[in-house]
């Protein structure tokens, strides 16, 4: 049983990629100007309109019929890279019921607010409990960034764009003075300021010429970043000027690195007119390409995620990222000297302005010019086998209960089986009978678990689960 179940668990998790066979799936429709996708920790996605609302899409692709929170009052309309530009739930959403936003506002400038579920309906926010939490000058009207994440180690990430115009007129990424052209890191549970407290280790804290938020610099519009859920390592996507566009890669602890803009863009030297810093103090991207190179022309790169799904195992492993004007999704795969980049066919007509993980690692895109989110497919599989017996398991990471839903109401889950990493079974349920099961995971220590779920036809699939 122990030989068998992990030589299952490797050839599920670790098939390699044979060429490009990504589509677009639709699998909700009927939004304005979509720039974010989020899930909360359970089954919903959560799509961010750049006018200032969010909507609630549910698992069978549905959106709700009132905006889970609507705050375009507040929100800088005009536009471009202005709006309601990022989300983030706290790590102990289910709890604590905080979310934060990252917006324009009317004078133009980036505001950092914390907002409150609605404690009588889990499918609203309070819009009166706004908190502002941090809010900076934004000199120009592109660039915003806008982007955040909580990381592995709790605290809060927030990209900003370097401020507009074009080529960074005031070096302003470079600086360590102003908080534009920064990867920020924030502590929101421990406030020193009134809103929230600098961790202890973010890297100028003793710095006195340095901003205490700050812990990476040198970025131009780092338009979307992401945290890979399986080791935690940082994927930053920036934008570039005039013809590169990059992606760096960093183990989330590093701290302090310098991305180089302005004095290169990707590999290539931009402008190196104001003491720029020695070469070997840069962090370089991992990966570039060129607007004129590699077929279609491109111009600004969406950053994604590097896939930890269970649906398409051709998929495993790979950075998603995708072009905003050649509408091509691309990908990164490592090999043993590298990461070799490739790309989709176009998909006309999309505008992809981000990506999106649900609970279970699957990937989503959001066409801004096509107001619909697309679920990201392997079309080498047999998709029909997984359309028919597929399941949500929520919320993940767990800290109390889980529930297993079965996605299709004609599927009646039979038993759920839960092994530790080393491949030992630790749990059964047997005769389940029904489409969805809720149960406590109090008495497991945190830890990476599989559950295999069985339905009705004996046929399986396995979820990876967190506990902590």
């Amino acid at each position: 049983m122990y030989r068998s179940f992990l030589t299952l668990l490797c050839a599920f998790t670790f098939l390699s990629f044979q060429g490009q066979n990504i589509d677009l799936e639709t699998f909700s429709t009927g939004f304005n100007a979509p720039i974010n996708i989020k899930n909360a920790g359970d089954a919903r996605l959560f799509v961010v309109e750049r006018a200032g609302l969010i909507q609630i899409v549910n698992s069978d692709g549905s959106k709700n019929a009132t905006p889970f929170l609507n705050i375009n009052p507040s929100v800088s309309d005009s536009g471009g890279e202005r709006g309601l530009l990022g989300l983030a739930f706290h790590p102990d959403y289910a709890n604590n019921g905080f979310f934060y936003v990252n917006y324009i506002n009317n004078n133009n400038n980036s505001v950092i607010s914390r907002f409150s579920r609605d404690p009588s309906n889990d499918d609203l926010a309070d819009s009166s409990s706004e908190l502002q939490l941090l809010t900076f000058t934004q000199p120009f009207s592109n660039h915003n960034g806008g982007d955040m994440a909580f990381g592995p180690d709790g605290y809060l990430y927030i990209a900003s764009g370097d401020g507009g115009s074009g080529g960074d007129p005031g070096n302003r990424a470079q600086s360590l003075t102003t908080l534009l052209g920064k990867l920020l890191r924030i502590d929101v549970d421990a406030s020193t300021n009134g809103t929230y407290g600098i961790p202890p280790d973010n890297p100028f804290v003793a710095d006195n010429n340095a901003l205490d938020e700050i812990w990476a610099y040198g970025l131009r519009n780092p338009w979307r970043f992401s945290f890979d859920s399986d080791n935690g390592d940082l994927w930053i996507a920036d934008v570039g000027q005039n013809a590169i566009e990059e992606i760096n890669l960093t183990a989330s602890t590093s701290a302090g690195l310098n991305y180089g803009w302005r004095c290169y863009e990707g590999n290539t030297v931009f402008d190196q007119s104001d003491n720029c810093p020695m070469d070997s103090s840069l962090t370089f991207p991992i990966a570039n390409y060129s607007h004129s190179g590699n077929g279609v022309p491109k111009c600004s790169i969406t950053g994604g995620y590097r896939y930890r799904g269970s649906a398409y195992p051709n998929f495993s492993g790979l950075y998603f990222f995708a072009d905003f004007c050649s509408n091509e999704i691309g990908t990164l795969e490592q090999t043993a000297t590298g990461w070799t980049m490739a790309f989709s066919s176009p998909f006309s007509g999309v505008g992809i302005t981000t990506f999106g993980q649900d609970i279970e690692g699957e990937l989503y895109v959001g066409g801004i010019q096509s107001g619909t989110i697309y679920k990201l497919v392997d079309t080498t599989l047999g998709i029909e086998d997984f359309k028919r017996f597929d399941v949500k398991t929520y919320p993940n990471p767990i800290k109390n209960n889980i529930s297993i839903h079965a996605l299709q109401s004609s599927t009646i889950l039979q038993s759920a089986d839960i092994y530790d990493i080393q491949g030992t079974l630790v749990y059964s349920l047997a005769d389940i009978n029904s489409v969805m099961i809720t149960f406590s995971m109090d008495k497991f220590m945190s830890g990476i678990y599989i559950i295999k779920i069985t339905n009705s036809k004996n046929n399986s699939i396995f979820k990876k689960i967190i506990k902590y």
